[in-house]
C-alpha cells in the first residue's frame, strides 16, 4: 500500500509542477487513490462535506472577505501615516513603517495577501520617491506581508487547530513570538541596508504645524487601530469566537471605508465582494479535495508508517526536526499555505509527538515554514502579486527577497523550532500548555 501512496504523491507533485489548477491536482490524486488504493470515494465525499460545513471553518472565508475589504477601504493608508509619525523621518524609517504596518494589518485580516495588496500601492511608490531601488522596496513590502500568517488571527492557524483538534487560540498565540522576531529582524536589516541608498527625507515642518499634522493622522488612524484591539481582545477575552471575530472584522471594515475614509462606495464595494467570493469559491473547493486526500492517507495509516520509516533511519531529535523543517519548506514552495497545512498537519503530528514536541509548538513550526513558501519560487503567490503591484521585474526583486529570507527569516524558523520558549511563552502564560 505504501507503494501506491508513493505513486500518488509523485502524481500530485507532477501535476503541481505542471501548474495544473490546485483543485484538479488534489482531485486527480484523490481519484488515483480511489482507483488503485481502494479508497471509497462516496464515504470520503460524505466525510469531506461534513467537515467543510464546520462552524470553525467559516472563519476562513470571512477573514478572506475582511482582508479584501480592508485592502480597498483606506484603512492601510491611514495606518501607514500613523506609523510614519514615529520613524518616518529617520533614514530607513519608511522601511520600518512597511514592516510594522504589515504586522498591524495581519492582526486584522489573518492573510498574507492583504498586506501587500493594501500597503504596496501606497508604500512602494513613496519608497521609490525617497531613493529606494524599486526591487528592494517591493521585496521589503512583499516579505513583510507574510506577517499576516504569523500575527494572530491567522487563517492557517485556524486550519491547523481544526484538522489537529488543537485549541485555535493556543495556535494563534504560538506564532506571536516568531512574528515579533520577524518584525525586529526585518527592521534591523532594513535600517542597515538603507544606509547604502541615497535617501531623501521629507523636510521637518515647524513644530506647531507638525503637531497638527500628527494629531490629524492619529485621529484618522484610530478606527483602523481599533480593529486589532476589538478582534484580538474579543477572541482572548472570550467575547466571541475566531469565526465571530472574522465576521466582526468584515462588517466593521465597511462603515469605516464608507463613512469615515469615504473610499468605499456601492460600485467598488460590489467589486470587492465579487473578488472575495471568487477567491473563496476556489479555495473552498481546493480545501474539500485536500481534506479528502489527507483523510485517505490517515485511514491508510501513512502517519504511522512515516514514523517507523524515519525512526528506522535515525532517532536523533535534532536531525529529524531539521528534516521536518526542510520538508515543510519544500512543500511550501509548491503549494499554498492552507493546502500544506491541511495535508501535512495530520500526517506529521504523530511523528513530532514521538519527538516530544507539543501540538501547540508544532503549530508555530508549521506556520513559520509554510508562510515562507508564499515568497519562495516556484509557488511564491505573494511574491508574484508583489511584483505586479510594485511594477518590477523578477530579477529586481529576487536578490533582496533572498537576503531577507536567508539572513532574516530562516534564523527565526530555526529559533522557533529549537528555542521552545519563543513559540510557547504566551500559550503557557495563557494556560494552554
Amino acid at each position: 500500500m505504501l507503494t501506491i501512496v508513493a505513486m500518488d504523491v509523485i502524481l500530485l507533485v507532477v501535476l503541481l509542477i505542471l501548474s495544473v489548477p490546485l483543485p484538479y491536482c488534489f482531485g486527480g490524486a484523490l481519484a488515483f487513490m480511489a482507483i488503485f488504493g481502494g479508497a471509497s470515494m462516496k464515504s470520503m465525499m460524505l466525510w469531506g462535506f461534513n467537515q467543510i460545513i464546520s462552524i470553525n471553518l467559516l472563519a476562513s472565508p470571512l477573514f478572506i472577505l475582511a482582508g479584501t475589504l480592508i485592502a480597498g477601504s483606506g484603512i492601510a493608508k491611514h495606518l501607514l501615516n500613523f506609523v510614519d509619525i514615529f520613524v518616518g523621518r529617520i533614514k530607513g524609517g519608511i522601511g520600518v513603517v512597511a514592516v510594522v504596518t504589515c504586522g498591524i494589518i495581519g492582526a486584522i485580516s489573518g492573510s498574507g495577501f492583504t498586506g501587500v495588496a493594501a500597503t504596496g500601492p501606497i508604500l512602494i511608490p513613496r519608497m521609490v520617491e525617497q531613493g529606494y531601488p524599486r526591487g528592494y522596496a517591493t521585496a521589503l513590502v512583499t516579505v513583510s506581508s507574510i506577517l499576516g500568517l504569523l500575527i494572530p488571527p491567522s487563517i492557517i492557524m485556524i486550519f491547523y487547530g481544526w484538522v489537529t483538534d488543537t485549541s485555535i487560540l493556543a495556535a494563534f498565540l504560538s506564532t506571536v513570538g516568531p512574528g515579533i522576531a520577524v518584525i525586529l529582524v526585518f527592521s534591523i536589516i532594513n535600517m542597515i541596508w538603507s544606509r547604502k541608498f541615497n535617501i531623501k527625507l521629507e523636510k521637518m515642518l515647524p513644530a506647531a504645524e507638525q503637531r497638527k499634522q500628527n494629531w490629524n493622522r492619529i485621529k484618522l488612524a484610530a478606527p483602523g487601530l481599533l480593529l486589532p484591539f476589538i478582534i484580538l481582545g474579543g477572541i482572548y477575552g472570550g467575547i466571541f469566537t475566531p469565526t465571530e471575530a472574522a465576521a466582526v472584522a468584515a462588517v466593521t471594515a465597511v462603515p469605516i471605508g464608507v463613512f469615515i475614509y469615504k473610499e468605499l462606495n456601492k460600485k467598488n464595494l460590489k467589486k470587492l465582494v465579487n473578488d472575495a467570493s471568487t477567491s473563496i469559491g476556489s479555495i473552498m473547493t481546493m480545501i474539500l479535495f485536500t481534506l479528502m486526500l489527507s483523510q485517505t492517507y490517515v485511514m491508510l495509516r501513512v502517519p504511522q508508517a512515516l514514523v517507523e520509516i524515519l525512526f528506522s533511519i535515525t532517532r536523533n531529535r535534532i536531525i529529524l526536526l531539521i528534516a521536518i523543517n526542510l520538508f515543510l519548506f519544500l512543500v511550501g514552495m509548491i503549494v499554498n499555505d492552507v493546502t500544506g497545512m491541511i495535508l501535512l498537519a495530520p500526517l506529521l503530528l504523530p511523528l513530532v509527538k514521538e519527538l516530544g514536541i507539543s501540538p501547540v509548538h508544532f503549530a508555530a513550526i508549521m506556520g513559520v515554514n509554510l508562510a515562507m513558501g508564499g515568497v519562495t519560487p516556484p509557488y511564491a503567490s505573494i511574491l508574484y502579486l508583489g511584483m505586479r503591484i510594485g511594477k518590477c521585474e523578477f530579477k529586481e526583486i529576487l536578490g533582496p527577497t533572498m537576503v531577507f529570507l536567508l539572513v532574516g527569516y530562516v534564523p527565526v524558523v530555526f529559533l522557533t523550532t529549537f528555542w521552545t520558549d519563543l513559540a510557547m511563552f504566551l500559550p503557557r502564560l495563557a494556560g494552554f500548555a
